[in-house]
């Protein structure tokens, strides 16, 4: 059976997008085979896959646009990650893009973000967008994340401020990642309102993605983006993929068990040369005498903002009980592959 790699780089009511690894032919419209949802699989933008004509392979069940599909996704490669919201797989960098203001920017919401893709190993990218309408507010949460280690980047997608200075970046990672052999493969992802279309089109105004204005009565940005889809984009002579993902105000955190209470303090990397320095060996690094990461908050070298939303976030995960935590674990999980 000929079969053909390719990157799934769209999926809309199980019809599937994959633009083949070669360059040389159109876009597959695909359909998955049925044993992924047997085996609790589902593919998702930014898999690495292997599609072969569907004339080659009969399913039961399929319905007419599944039918009409001319080729079928037969295997999906190993993962080196995969996010559940945003749903993409294979990251390798996250843009979290937070406001100013208008809405009022939410840093629980992004620590949470981060902390994932610290955790799954993406590197996190601080964005600021709205950088004019409130400069005091700017400069804090710039050095809150740029204290933390991460790359942080304050802009206005509107008239375009600081954004030469985003460009420069992304070419550097794409060159890196094609060096390497591979393709960098980046989602913004945010409270909605934060300006995440609004930036990719102001980047790359040929992607023309649809842009809305908040509400000014609920200050909530509707919805405008409705799926996950990967743009293939220049960064100087690079290609890198591009992702544009659903806006959404709340992550539930817990539900997903991204990971335990224990396993938090890996993911805020200024804690990284306090781990084992403290007076106690299982030291929660919340309100303990002798702890050196409270100390590291007191000496100002972290922002204790960064270190209350910790706390926040350790709570939230301790509320749910170990046992159904490690129940819903075995169970089948969205996007899993079973290797």
């Amino acid at each position: 059976m000929e079969k053909y790699k390719g990157i799934l780089i769209k999926g809309v009511g199980g019809l599937y997008e994959v633009l083949p690894s070669d360059g040389e032919k159109e876009t597959f419209l695909c359909r998955a085979r049925g044993i992924f949802r047997l085996e609790g699989i589902s593919p998702l933008a930014g898999d690495d896959v292997l599609v072969s004509p569907a004339n080659g392979i009969e399913e039961e069940g399929l319905n007419k646009e599944e039918r009409d599909a001319g080729w079928v996704i037969t295997d999906i490669l190993p993962r080196k990650n995969d996010m559940i919201r945003p749903p993409m797989a294979n990251l390798s960098h996250l843009f979290v893009v937070v406001p100013c203001a208008s809405p009022k920017p939410d840093l629980l919401m992004a620590d949470k973000l981060i902390c994932i893709a610290v955790h799954k190993n993406i590197t996190p990218v601080f964005v600021i967008n709205k950088m004019d309408m409130d400069p005091e507010m700017n400069e804090r949460i710039c050095r809150m994340y740029a204290l933390a280690g991460f790359p942080v980047f304050a802009l206005s997608a509107a008239t375009g401020e600081g954004v030469e200075a985003l460009e420069m970046y992304l070419e550097t990672e794409a060159k890196k990642a094609e060096e390497a052999g591979s393709h960098m493969r980046a989602a913004f992802a945010g409270v909605s309102g934060a300006g995440k279309s609004t930036l990719m089109t102001r980047l790359y105004p040929d992607l023309q993605l649809k842009t809305n204005t908040v509400s000014a009565k609920i200050e909530r940005g509707r919805h405008t983006t409705r799926h996950v889809e990967l743009y293939p984009v220049k960064a100087g002579k690079y290609t890198y993929f591009l992702a544009d993902t659903p806006g959404f105000s709340m992550l539930d955190f817990t539900r997903f068990n991204f990971l335990t209470a224990e396993e938090l303090p890996e993911s805020f990397p200024e804690f990284a040369d306090c781990i084992g320095n403290c007076r106690y060996t299982k030291c929660t690094h919340t309100r303990e005498e002798g702890c050196a990461v409270l100390e590291k908050v007191q000496r100002g070298k972290m922002e204790e903002g960064r270190h209350q939303n910790y706390i926040a976030i350790r709570e939230e995960i301790l509320k749910k009980p170990e046992w159904k935590r490690q129940k819903e674990a075995e169970g089948k999980t969205p996007g899993k592959r079973r290797r």
